[in-house]
């Protein structure tokens, strides 16, 4: 019983810490904006992004407070382990029961889900998705889901099983090339939920092309995604690697920017390729898997942590919701602060390239679109942006761009 305890009292604190968080945000709202984004928002917009953001935090905080009650009832009576006696005693089809159960608790979810997209989403304009179109994505995301998981399960089943205390290098280095194997066939994947279309000939495209040549980057080809059925946000991106490598604009992006200022945001990209900013990502994921395999090694060894549960011996199912929900979801807060560090960085350093292809001022004009367009946060607390900010504030952004352009001019 004191495995037990632990586990719900480490969940709870999970729980709270989040909650903590979610608040934070709710008061960062109130924080004044700098100066050099103040014009992204009318007072109009302004008001009605301080309700958008409000809104869509109290959703979090409920959505996340029922998930930890769904947790907590799961756990604290055994329930994974009955729903598992219901299938065949054998090492997989235990760990399948497990990780199926886990995945069909994540639907009582779905109302929150359904209420963020088709009711705050359409509130506010965003949200282009019938229906049909949530739902079969709902679907879709289900069973993707439920593969991968178990993929990683039988993984982890065969390795230890296998390979005993070989378990942790193993583990890591298979989940590793998984992860990159699923971003390699990304630009396939992709296609179960969107339509795409290769960007037609025009300015953008040849502006594109020059830029991708000047550097000597390669890709596949250039295309467009039918986001605007889902939402009327925007993004861009590379997907896949090496010679599978390929452009995605949304369609929104198309168009809502000039060819200019996203030529400016691919200059960023491609800030991020020359700088091998992915190399780095991939060497810390690798870390965070090393992690997830001394995790998993040390939770196999600990038989009365399942028999606290209501196994009587090692479920690799219920190996995943400790080491993913539980364990990795404590350390996970410190491994952020170095990786969202680091990634800050990049980012810096990727838009001091589009500066230097000429396109900083398109750029500080694409981001603020971008702001406008996702209603994102100008202001938001420092703690958060250490904890949770891949990419710095928008003001220090446009700082830094400003900067550069500076030092380009002087030279």
């Amino acid at each position: 019983m004191v495995f037990k305890w632990m586990v719900l009292i480490i969940l709870t604190l999970l729980y709270l810490y989040n909650l903590l968080l979610h608040m934070v945000r709710l008061r960062s709202a109130g924080n004044p904006i700098p100066d050099n984004v103040s014009d992204i928002y009318d007072e109009e917009s302004f008001l009605r992004w301080r309700a958008y953001h409000a809104e869509k935090t109290r959703l979090s905080i409920a959505s996340s407070t029922a998930g930890y009650v769904i947790d907590l009832v799961l756990l604290a009576f055994n329930v994974y382990a009955a729903f598992a006696g219901l299938f065949p005693e054998t090492n997989f089809m235990q760990m399948f029961a497990v990780l199926l159960l886990s995945e069909l608790s994540s639907l009582l979810l779905l109302p929150f889900s359904w209420h963020e997209t088709m009711v705050i989403e359409e509130k506010y304009g965003f949200n282009k998705a019938t229906a049909a179109t949530f739902l079969g994505d709902q679907v879709k995301s289900f069973i993707i889901g439920l593969v991968i998981t178990t993929g990683i399960g039988a993984a982890l089943m065969y390795f230890h099983l296998a390979l005993g205390d070989w378990l942790i290098p193993a583990f890591a280095g298979i989940t590793t090339v998984g992860v990159m194997i699923v971003s390699f066939l990304y630009p396939f994947l992709s296609r179960i939920f969107n339509k795409f279309k290769p960007l037609e000939d025009g300015e953008l495209k040849d502006r594109l092309t020059d830029l991708l040549e000047k550097n000597g980057y390669h890709v596949r080809k250039i295309e467009v995604m039918d986001a605007s059925r889902r939402t009327a946000k925007s993004n861009a991106y590379f997907s896949g690697f090496g010679k599978m490598k390929t452009i995605v604009l949304y369609d929104t992006l198309v168009e809502a920017m000039t060819p200019e200022e996203i030529t400016a945001v691919f200059a960023h990209e491609l800030g991020h390729g020359l700088h091998k900013d992915t190399l780095r990502n991939q060497i810390l994921s690798f870390v965070q898997m090393l992690i997830l395999g001394v995790l998993a090694w040390l939770t196999v060894k600990l038989v009365p942590m399942f028999q606290a549960f209501g196994f009587s011996e090692v479920n690799y199912g219920f190996v995943l919701i400790l080491v993913m929900n539980i364990e990795l979801a404590l350390v996970y807060p410190l491994m952020s602060l170095l990786r969202n560090y680091f990634s800050r960085r990049a980012e810096y350093r990727a838009d001091a390239h589009a500066v230097q292809e000429g396109y900083g001022a398109e750029l500080i004009s694409a981001l603020k679109k971008l702001a406008r367009q996702n209603y994102s946060e100008l202001s938001p607390s420092p703690l958060l942006v250490h904890l949770e900010y891949t990419h710095p504030p928008l003001s220090r952004r446009i700082d830094a761009i400003e900067k550069s352009i500076s030092k380009e001019s002087v030279s």
